[in-house]
């Protein structure tokens, strides 16, 4: 589909619960930037596999834990092949881009990070992505330097190269930012960071993932943490990709079952890479979804996805920009977002506007989600945030703009 314009009719019948009414209004969900809607093939593919193949994978040797387990790893090869890893076995099962950042934090950092060293992170962050290393630091004594924001919500790359040197073990960085919608050129700080320093280059995919296409070997980082609800796949479920050299270097972060190779009283012994860092049984279920929701997103298209998603934005743009007393955050250029327009209103209390958008049907989030570091940094308390993905339609971008003007004039 990736040679014409998305056919969002036929895309928002894959999506059953977009065709309901909130307050007698037909629902206009625009808070996915928080969590996606999953269509009808996600939904079935999980369905299926729970009616038909579910048992527990790997150790089992009847049928249906044969079908589970190459459902399981059958998904892992998808996911691999969708980001273009070079193994499957450097693709990480987790619960989402949290646990995956968590992951890394912690087990990175057991093996490389001590008192003095230094991990550089940037107000742009979401807290999953700020908090892990903040708990880092104070474990090791290791100093946090934060790369600014310039006024236009973009990181300040000419400031980049200053904050990295010998000491500097970690970057860690969002591929698109979710309080802003701001894609970052990931492929330009990771030549720097190499060029630069040693450090291990982390980024925060969670945003980048459903909206781009992502390809590993090209963007130079040597992890890439991403989550399935954010990309028409299930809840509670997610991937960290990583170079098998770092992998085989790091410790487990949690022990369990799965995980070892090798049991005694005193000691254990660790499982090869990916299961050494999956202990327990896991959300296969979540992987089903998570595959599925690749072959979804492929078969859409993610370059008529993201010209979908800029104009959108632009018609977004354009619209709230002339309501009296508004002010947008982040890049004026749509083509520099990832569908995201946070906005706030003069005199209008953030959380307020959004419950009277909720009144006339329309889904957006209120608050500083969880990137308290941004709204501080332009002086504000909470943004309106609108987010858009591939079932948005111009007709609800007005319906939004029309609400926030009907909202603002309340509320005033």
């Amino acid at each position: 589909m990736d040679a014409g314009p998305l056919n969002v009719d036929a895309l928002r019948r894959d999506f059953p619960i977009l065709h309901q009414t909130v307050d007698n209004r037909p629902l206009v969900y625009l808070d996915n930037a928080a969590s996606s809607q999953k269509p009808r093939q996600v939904i079935d593919a999980i369905t299926r596999y729970y009616l038909h193949d579910h048992a527990n994978v790997h150790r089992g040797v009847h049928e249906l834990a044969r079908r589970a387990t190459e459902a399981y790893e059958g998904s892992r090869e998808r996911i691999a092949r969708w980001i273009n890893a070079p193994d499957a076995r450097e693709v990480v099962w987790t619960r989402g881009t949290s646990e995956a950042l968590n992951l890394v934090a912690h087990s990175i950092g057991q093996a490389r990070v001590e008192s003095g060293d230094e991990i550089v992170i940037s107000e742009m962050e979401h807290h999953s992505n700020l908090v892990p290393w903040q708990l880092l630091a104070a474990r090791t004594g290791a100093r946090l330097r934060y790369l600014r924001l310039t006024d236009d919500g973009r990181l300040d790359l000419d400031a980049l190269a200053g904050l990295l040197g010998s000491r500097t073990r970690v970057v860690s960085l969002p591929h698109v930012s979710n309080a802003l919608g701001t894609v970052n050129p990931v492929r330009e700080i990771g030549a720097l960071v190499r060029e630069e320093s040693d450090a291990v280059f982390v980024v925060d995919g969670a945003q980048g993932a459903p909206h781009l296409r992502v390809d590993v070997q090209s963007l130079g980082c040597d992890f890439y943490a991403f989550s399935g609800h954010k990309m028409c796949g299930p809840t509670g479920m997610g991937a960290l990709w990583g170079r098998r050299a770092l992998f085989d270097e790091m410790p487990p972060w949690q022990g369990g079952g799965e995980m070892i190779e090798r049991v005694t009283p005193q000691r254990s012994s660790w499982a090869e890479v990916p299961h050494k860092f999956e202990a327990g049984t896991p959300n296969v279920a979540g992987a089903v979804g998570m595959g599925a929701a690749a072959d979804y997103l492929d078969a859409v298209g993610f370059e008529a996805l993201h010209r979908h998603e800029q104009a959108l934005t632009r018609t977004a743009i354009e619209g709230l920009s002339a309501i009296s007393g508004i002010r947008i955050l982040g890049p004026t250029d749509p083509r520099d977002r990832a569908g995201v327009v946070p906005f706030v209103v003069r005199r209008t209390d953030a959380q307020d506007l959004a419950t009277m958008l909720d009144a006339q049907g329309i889904a957006v989030r209120a608050g500083h989600h969880c990137a308290q570091l941004v709204v501080d940094r332009y002086g504000v308390s909470a943004t309106v945030r609108a987010s858009f993905y591939l079932y948005n339609t111009n007709e609800e971008v007005r319906r939004l703009v029309d609400g926030v003007r009907r909202a603002v004039r309340i509320l005033r």
